[in-house]
């Protein structure tokens, strides 16, 4: 374990760790539910749609706010609200719940947790010495990735001992767990003044990201990359009509990619820090859509697993990787308006990801839908290879 990191490191993490459960839990969890009120692969197709639109609105207005006030005080106000519509939710569920109202609930929880993403993300680098970064990625990214492995494991038997209000319940106390947490968090004080929320301040994000071809190259890679090769919609499916494995065994599927995040972050934690970040980012791309074909193709169920832990193991690796670049590239004044349009790019990857799985399987079937996803994964990554040779030869100084 580095030295050195503080005391401010380990409270974010601890209140990282409930909110990423928290999270991967209501996902999963409306997932289950939804395709049990439905049976329907275009209804979870439906899902990542609703989760996309409010995140495309608010984010890169939420990384603006990041830059100009107090980052943790965005973090709490969020979750103060994510809190009060998990309440709002228990009591829905009492008599009964529509898939509108549903729908309506992930609607509005989406826009909160795209609000106060710039603000963690650019949060991280201020608790932490410059040159232990590297480090605090590598750490922060192992205690996600065991946060995004309890969330759904959990969720699964949560559903399984007493329906989905039982999971909804959870995460309602994950969230309050996180922001009793983060309330305990001090960071450095930001000079005032710094910038202002306006047309002009977004748009220095942006035009950033654009005239930075490694930083644009990292974003544009894994939107496409996870768009084409993403089969975690379809996760119902697999565990009730594929492999026949019930609830239980979806939150194992669910948790096995985050398995194999966890394994790649430990042993990442004990190497010396991946000088070659960006050929790195290239290779874990390509196991990430090899294994994601494979996955598809599988019938048996611990093979699934094992071929979904390779998923989260590649994908691991380009999670630390894109963080460090795009991090270590952007100055703390930009860091919020950027992270804001890096959300943007993993909320198109993951909720259209979940819009492309759903509505192809709902036209064939989920193996077509998941195989062909890898397969187009596999084709973006040898056009950004070729065209962006910048990423190619990006090294960590």
């Amino acid at each position: 374990m580095p030295p050195a990191l503080g005391r401010n490191f380990y409270l974010y993490m601890v209140s990282r760790f409930c909110s990423g459960a928290a999270m991967t839990m209501f996902r999963s969890t409306v997932a289950w539910h939804v395709f049990a009120l439905s049976k329907s692969e275009f209804h979870l197709g439906l899902i990542g749609l609703v989760q996309f639109i409010p995140a495309l609105g608010v984010s890169l207005f939420a990384g603006a706010a990041a830059d100009t006030y107090d980052r943790r005080r965005i973090m709490l106000a969020a979750q103060a609200l994510e809190l009060a519509i998990g309440v709002s939710l228990l009591s829905e569920l009492r008599g009964g719940i529509s898939l509108a109202a549903l729908y309506a609930v992930v609607f509005v929880v989406a826009g909160v947790m795209a609000f106060q993403n710039p603000a963690r993300a650019a949060l991280l680098p201020t608790l932490v010495p410059r040159e232990l970064f590297p480090r605090a990625v590598t750490l922060a990214s192992t205690n996600q990735a065991m946060a995004f492995i309890a969330g759904p494991a959990f969720g699964g038997i949560a559903i399984a001992a007493a329906g989905v209000e039982a999971a909804y319940a959870s995460y309602v106390s994950l969230v309050a767990s996180s922001a009793a947490t983060l309330y305990f968090v001090r960071a450095p004080a930001r000079p005032e003044g710094s910038t202002r929320i306006t047309l002009r301040a977004i748009s220095e994000g942006l035009k950033f990201v654009r005239r930075q071809p490694v930083v644009l190259g990292c974003m544009t890679l894994d939107m496409f990359a996870v768009i084409f090769g993403g089969a975690t919609a379809l996760l119902p499916v697999y565990a009730e009509q594929i492999l026949k494995v019930g609830p239980r065994g979806y939150g194992l599927l669910t948790s096995s990619l985050e398995i194999g995040a966890l394994l790649t972050s430990i042993a990442l934690s004990f190497l010396p820090p991946i000088k070659g970040a960006g050929r790195a980012l290239l290779l874990a791309v390509l196991g990430y859509g090899a294994a994601t074909v494979l996955f598809g193709l599988s019938r048996w169920f611990p093979l699934s697993v094992l071929f979904y832990v390779a998923v989260g193991v590649a994908d691991q690796v380009s999670v630390v990787m894109r963080s460090t670049i795009i991090q270590l590239t952007t100055p703390d004044e930009l860091r919020g308006r950027v992270s804001s349009v890096n959300f943007i790019f993993i909320g198109a990857s993951n909720q259209l990801g979940a819009v492309e799985s759903g509505f192809v399987a709902a036209a064939t079937n989920a193996t077509f839908a998941v195989v062909s996803g890898g397969i187009g994964c596999l084709l973006i990554l040898a056009l950004v290879a070729v065209k962006l040779p910048e990423l190619r030869r990006y090294r960590v100084a």
